[in-house]
């Protein structure tokens, strides 16, 4: 037990975060790839439930890694375009006991802040999210009672989901010289 409480500690330890993500970083650098941590800042909440029977929270979140909203005018009104991270869907053992499944949808917090300043922008934000995890995560959700919880900005313990992207140039080229990477047994 104490082994495991000494490893949650230092789980816990912002410092110690910060070092695992920089070597995730340099490993998949090497492999070719940027990676970049999403560490989602809270927004607000949508409760709502899943195949109508198991409650389910989304979390609307931001961060600055994410895409600009951007509108474009059509006829009869405009067309927005809102860039979306979507973590894998978790679930969480809540004090007494029971589960309940979470998602984080983060955007960009400049969609954020249009969400706070117009009703029908948050109802927009509100249906992408809902939209997102029926669709990536293959569920269905009870769109119809689907509602924002009141003085509620994140439900569960916050994850940071990593966005890969190729570098230029690809991954470096394995040894030539005949030689295995791995060492000798």
């Amino acid at each position: 037990r104490q082994l495991f409480a000494e490893f949650a500690a230092e789980l816990s330890d912002p410092e110690q975060r910060r070092l695992y993500e920089e070597e995730v970083a340099a490993l998949e650098r090497e492999r070719g790839v940027e990676v970049r941590f999403v560490h989602p800042t809270p927004g607000f909440v949508l409760r709502t439930s899943q195949e109508g029977s198991r409650r389910c929270y989304i979390n609307v979140c931001s961060n600055a890694l994410m895409g600009e909203p951007r509108a474009r005018a059509e006829r009869g009104g405009q067309r927005w375009e809102l860039p979306y991270s979507l973590a894998p869907g978790r679930e969480e053992l809540r004090p007494a006991g029971r589960r309940r499944l979470l998602y984080d949808v983060v955007f960009h917090p400049s969609a954020l802040r249009l969400a706070a300043r117009s009703a029908r922008f948050r109802r927009l934000l509100c249906d992408t999210a809902l939209e997102a995890v029926e669709s990536r995560c293959g569920v269905r959700l009870d769109r119809s009672n689907a509602a924002v919880l009141r003085g509620v900005s994140y439900k569960g313990v916050p994850q940071a989901p990593v966005i890969r992207s190729p570098l230029p140039g690809g991954a470096p080229k394995p040894n030539d010289d005949g030689e295995s990477p791995l060492p000798p047994l």
